[in-house]
C-alpha cells in the first residue's frame, strides 16, 4: 500500500513539474520586504496553479493521445491499414470498412460534433444516417434526383442536403421538413453551430445566410468571382471562406457585403481549404499541384509543398488529411513549428476517386467519400482523446440531448459577433483621436460661416425696428459671432507654439548666452 502511494506521489510531482514555470526566484538575497513579500505570494500562486493543472490531467484527462512510431530506420508512411489490423482491438478493427456502392455513388460525409452519427448522401439521391459507435443504419431515403452536399445541424436529428434545384431540411427519421427555396440550385452547405446558421454558396455564386431557429435570411451576398464548389467555415470566428477560380479566397461574415479578407493564394483555380481547429491556420490546395499553409494573424504563406489535393480536412490534434483520385495522404506537425510531413499514406482499390476526406471527431478515424462509396480507415492520434460532456458528448441520452438543446439556444450568437478576432467582442472600443484641420481648412470654413451671416433674410418687423442702420449692425454681429470660435481656436494654438517655444529657450538665445541658461536636474 505503502509503495502504491509513493509511486503515486511520484507520478503527481512529474506533472506538477510540467506546469511549472522554471525554477523558483531566490528571494534570499532581496532587501526591498515590500517586493520580497509580493514575489513569495507570486511564487505561492504559480505552485498552487501547476498543482491544480497536474489534478486535472490526473482526474479528468485519463486517456492520452498516441501516434504511431516507428522504430530504427522504419517510417511511419510506409505502415500499412493491414498491418495496424493486426495489432488492434476488436472494437477498433470495426472501424476500417469499405461501403461499396457503384451505382449511387460518388458519395459525400459528414458526422454530427460528437462523431457518434454520420451521414452519407450520394449524387444519385442516396441519403443514409449511421450510428457509428453500433454501425446500425438508422434510415436511408431516396430522393430521386441529384445531392451534391449534405450538413449536421445542431444535432443528429436534423441535417441539410443540397438538391438539384433547393436545398431541403429533413430529420433522423427521413421526413422532409424544409424546403429553402430563397438559397436556390446550392453547390455547397456548412452550419455555424454558435451561431445557428446554415450558410450555402449557390452555382451563380451567391452566398446565403439564414437562421435555423427563426427561419430569417440574414444575409444574402453576390460575391463577384463566379461559380465555386469550395467552402469552409472557420470553427474559431464563425467566418465562412471561399475558393475561387482566379485563385483567391475570401472571407465573409453573414452582415457585410463585401468580404472581410480577400487574398489570393495561388496563380490557378482553389481546388480545396481547410482550417486547423484553432483557427490561425488554413491550408488550401491549387490546380498549379501546390498545397499551402497559411498562418492567418499575418496572412502569409508558413509552408508550401509539391502534391495536389482535390479534398482537404484537418483533425482535432492538428493532422491534415489530403485525397486526391485514388490516394490519401496524412500530414502531422509533430514539432510544434507548422512544418507539416508525411505521417501515414493509403491508397484505395484502382478506379476509386475521392471526393471528400473527413475525421471522425473523438475517434482515430477517417472517413472517405469515394465514387464508388464510402469508406473509414484508422489514423492514431487523429481524435481527441478526451471529450467534455457540456461540449459533445459521444455517450449522451435523449435527456442530455434535449437539455443541450436548450441550453445551445440560450447562448445562441447574435449574426454580428462573427469577426476575425472574436476576442474583441466585450472589449472597449479606445477613443479615436480627432486630427488638428490644417490652416487652409480653418480659413475655408470661417469663409463659408461669414457667408451664410452675409446672406441671412431678417424679417420684416415694426417700425423704428427694421432701420437699415440697425440691420446692418446686427448683420456684423451675425459675422463676429462666426468668426468667434475660429479665432479662439487659433488664439489657442498661437499660445501652445509659444509655450513650447518656451520650454526650450536654447533656441532663442545666442550661442554666446545659452551658458548662462539655468540647466534642469537630474
Amino acid at each position: 500500500m505503502g509503495a502504491k502511494k509513493e509511486n503515486n506521489d511520484d507520478e503527481m510531482d512529474e506533472k506538477v513539474k510540467k506546469y511549472l514555470r522554471g525554477e523558483a526566484a531566490n528571494l534570499e538575497g532581496l532587501k526591498d520586504k515590500k517586493l520580497k513579500g509580493q514575489l513569495a505570494v507570486r511564487e505561492d500562486l504559480y505552485g498552487k496553479s501547476a498543482k491544480t493543472a497536474a489534478k486535472i490531467e490526473k482526474w479528468l484527462l485519463p486517456s492520452e493521445g498516441g501516434y504511431l512510431e516507428a522504430e530504427g530506420i522504419e517510417k511511419t508512411w510506409r505502415i500499412k491499414q493491414e498491418s495496424i489490423a493486426r495489432e488492434i482491438d476488436i472494437s477498433s478493427s470495426k472501424n476500417q470498412y469499405d461501403i461499396v456502392l457503384p451505382e449511387l455513388g460518388p458519395y459525400t460525409l459528414d458526422f454530427t460534433s460528437n462523431g457518434r452519427y454520420m451521414a452519407a448522401a450520394g449524387r444519385k439521391g442516396h441519403l443514409a444516417i449511421v450510428d457509428m459507435k453500433t454501425l446500425n443504419l438508422i434510415k436511408e431515403i431516396q430522393v430521386k434526383e441529384t445531392v451534391r452536399d449534405v450538413v449536421y445541424l445542431h444535432n443528429e436529428l436534423f441535417f441539410a442536403v443540397a438538391q438539384k434545384k433547393y436545398p431541403y431540411i429533413y430529420n433522423r427519421d427521413g421526413t422532409e421538413l424544409h424546403c429553402l427555396k430563397e438559397h436556390g440550385a446550392v453547390l455547397r452547405l456548412q452550419f455555424l453551430k454558435n451561431h445557428f446558421l446554415l450558410a450555402s454558396i449557390n452555382k451563380f455564386g451567391q452566398l446565403h445566410y439564414q437562421d435555423v431557429t427563426m427561419g430569417e435570411m440574414v444575409g444574402n451576398f453576390r460575391t463577384g468571382l463566379g461559380r465555386t464548389d469550395v467552402m469552409q467555415v472557420n470553427p474559431f470566428n464563425g467566418v465562412v471562406a471561399l475558393g475561387h477560380s482566379s485563385g483567391t479566397v475570401t472571407m465573409w461574415k453573414p452582415t457585410s457585403s463585401v468580404p472581410l479578407v480577400k487574398m489570393l493564394c495561388h496563380p490557378g483555380p482553389v481546388s480545396s481549404l481547410a482550417f486547423h481547429p484553432n483557427g490561425h491556420l488554413m491550408a488550401t490546395s491549387g490546380k498549379e499541384n501546390k498545397i499551402k499553409i497559411w498562418d492567418l494573424r499575418k496572412f502569409e504563406v508558413i509552408q508550401t509543398m509539391l502534391g495536389h489535393a482535390k479534398t482537404l480536412n484537418f483533425s482535432q490534434k492538428g493532422l491534415l488529411a489530403a485525397g486526391t483520385g485514388s490516394f490519401i495522404k496524412v500530414l502531422a506537425d509533430f514539432s510544434g513549428s507548422q512544418n507539416y510531413n508525411s505521417y501515414m499514406t493509403h491508397s484505395m482499390a484502382k478506379g476509386y476517386q475521392v471526393g471528400k476526406v473527413l475525421f471522425r471527431p473523438y475517434e482515430d478515424v477517417l472517413g472517405i467519400g469515394h465514387s464508388m462509396g464510402w469508406s473509414s480507415i484508422l489514423i492514431p492520434g487523429s481524435g481527441e482523446p478526451n471529450f467534455d460532456s457540456w461540449v459533445a458528448n459521444p455517450f449522451e441520452t435523449s435527456k442530455q440531448r434535449r437539455e443541450k438543446e436548450v441550453h445551445s439556444l440560450l447562448d445562441k450568437l447574435p449574426p454580428e459577433t462573427v469577426m476575425l478576432d472574436p476576442t474583441k467582442v466585450g472589449t472597449v472600443r479606445a477613443p479615436q483621436k480627432k486630427e488638428k484641420p490644417t490652416k487652409k481648412e480653418i480659413e475655408a470654413e470661417m469663409d463659408a460661416a461669414i457667408e451664410t451671416a452675409k446672406d441671412t433674410d431678417f424679417k420684416k418687423k415694426t417700425k423704428g425696428r427694421n432701420k437699415p442702420s440697425k440691420r446692418a449692425k446686427k448683420r456684423q454681429e451675425m459675422i463676429e459671432r462666426a468668426k468667434k470660435p475660429l479665432l479662439e481656436q487659433q488664439i489657442q494654438e498661437h499660445e501652445t507654439s509659444r509655450k513650447k517655444q518656451k520650454t526650450n529657450p536654447e533656441i532663442e538665445m545666442p550661442k554666446s548666452l545659452q551658458r548662462f541658461v539655468r540647466q534642469k536636474a537630474t
